[in-house]
């Protein structure tokens, strides 16, 4: 049997619409701009992510070669035609980039020139942990394992091995390094404080850090700045402490802001200049397997482990000690170094719906990112805390803040969190495995993770760095040389209301 006739001007009708609208897609899709693969807050980490320090440390020595030492070629007579012939250079490059790029000074990925320190200040000090990291009997004054110390601040190191990684091996679209001082935003300078502050005799690393300042402050592009736009970490309270008010422009990478004046002098910190960066979790990931296991087991209403007694802000923990201890589904324990104390905290958090995060000699600590990985919601105590990319991460969803006011009221704390709806504790679970990943640093580091969100940071305090650096240049003398601004209010927490 014949098929039905279709006229041949009808067919041509047809093929040329067909035609023409698959044109139009193709014009459309091609004129849209490019997006970026959207993240799933599942996806933390790819399979070969190290987030173990000792491990990626371990790779890292073995296939990273030390450099030759480099000679000081900084201090010579001819220092400000260089810094003079630099700053030509940098306003050239500005200029290129303002012109040619509509976005800029906004855009990413932001230009990090990382200085080329002798190995004293880099390499050798990775090695010296290395190689007496199996020192256990190595303690801080007040019992603490400085290696483990050391590790909880090792932000320096990863940042670094970042930043220095072939551009083929790296995963971050936020930064990229430039091998020329004047196509940086910002200088990174890579010496590890906190090492050498542990692990070196006293009066060595004094020296040490003489040495490094004089190192830092001499290079060109340092005095061009003031050093307004150089980053440095200085992530233990204690960090190049004897010599940090000669460097109070840079960029300090802090682990809180302390202004009780125990740890930082009054105006050598402040979250328009400095940023705020997580300590490296003590315990594992609870990923979305162990999460979906422990939550419907969590059976202990309020955890906490650790010391019990502590300094300056930290005198809190005992008046909760006295409050706490003793009540029904409350777990109050002195914590205890070493791989027991650590299997005992994992534990004790995984099965908890609440941990407890007060302040320690510090504002800050270790726990309260301890607490996000492993599920449990943190019940921060400690009115002086900042924290973390809190630019971009909103913390109310993840954790509870409660006035130190409050929380030592006989039986005030115990019923607050009782009161809380179920519906409520299981939102800020599912808030918690989405925003973990944000606190796991790793090798190499991931889109989204502490490393990427620095610059996200950084990127957002650069206008205001170039800003003060080129009104440092032309103030004349007798000019009110000092711009600040007295407009911020303290940092009082009160005690936040639930979702009834």
């Amino acid at each position: 049997m014949a098929g039905k006739y279709i006229p041949r001007s009808k067919s041509r009708t047809t093929l040329f619409l067909f035609l023409l609208a698959f044109s139009l897609l193709f014009i459309l899709f091609s004129l849209s701009p490019l997006r970026s693969p959207v993240l799933s807050p599942t996806n933390v980490h790819v399979p070969d992510a190290e987030t173990s320090f000792v491990a990626s440390l371990d790779h890292f020595l073995a296939t990273t070669p030390s450099p030759p030492s480099l000679s000081d070629d900084t201090a010579h007579a001819g220092q400000q035609e260089l810094i003079t012939k630099l700053d030509d250079a940098v306003y050239s490059s500005e200029m290129d980039r303002l012109y040619s790029d509509p976005y800029y000074p906004l855009s990413l990925p932001l230009r990090v020139y990382v200085y080329d320190m002798p190995p004293k200040f880099t390499y050798d000090l990775l090695w010296l942990f290395k190689k007496t990291y199996r020192d256990t009997s190595n303690l801080t004054s007040n019992g603490s394992p400085v290696h483990r110390l050391i590790e909880q601040h090792s932000i320096d190191y990863w940042l670094w091995a970042d930043l220095i990684a072939p551009q083929s091996k790296r995963l971050l679209n936020s930064v990229v390094r430039v091998h020329r001082q004047e196509e940086a935003d910002l200088f990174y300078v890579p010496f590890f404080t906190t090492i050498s502050f542990f692990l070196m005799e006293k009066q060595q690393c004094k020296a040490l850090y003489r040495e490094a300042l004089k190192w830092i402050t001499d290079q060109p592009a340092w005095k061009r700045s003031g050093g307004r736009d150089h980053i440095i970490p200085v992530h233990h309270p204690w960090s190049f402490k004897s010599v940090r008010k000669f460097v109070k422009n840079a960029i300090w990478l802090l682990p809180d802001m302390d202004s009780t004046g125990n740890w930082y002098k009054p105006g050598q910190v402040f979250l328009e200049k400095d940023l705020i960066l997580p300590y490296v979790p003590n315990l594992d990931l609870c990923d979305a397997r162990c999460l979906t296991e422990s939550n419907p087991k969590r059976n202990m209403l309020l955890f906490f482990r650790g010391r019990l007694k502590r300094n300056a802000g930290g005198k809190i923990r005992s008046k909760l000690v006295a409050e706490l201890s003793g009540a029904d589904g409350v777990s109050i324990e002195e914590g205890t170094a070493g791989d027991g104390g650590k299997e005992a905290a994992q534990i004790g958090m995984r099965k908890s719906l609440f941990c407890l995060s007060p302040a320690g000699d510090t504002p800050s600590s270790a726990r309260l990112f301890d607490a996000i990985v492993s599920g449990c919601i943190p019940v921060i105590i400690s009115d002086e805390l900042e924290l973390p990319f809190e630019g971009i991460l909103d913390y109310r969803k993840i954790a509870l803040f409660i006035s130190s006011n409050d929380a030592v009221k006989p039986g005030w704390l115990l019923k607050y969190l009782k009161g809380i709806r179920p519906a409520h504790i299981k939102e800020m679970q599912q808030n918690l495995a989405k925003y973990s990943r944000h606190f796991l640093y790793s090798s190499p580091a991931q889109p989204l993770g502490p490393e990427d969100l620095v610059w996200k940071m950084m990127a957002g305090k650069l206008v205001n760095i170039k800003l003060h650096t080129r009104r440092s240049q032309r103030v004349v003398e007798g000019s009110r040389n000092l711009c600040t601004c007295e407009c911020r209010p303290a940092n009082i927490t009160n005690t936040a209301s639930m979702i009834s």
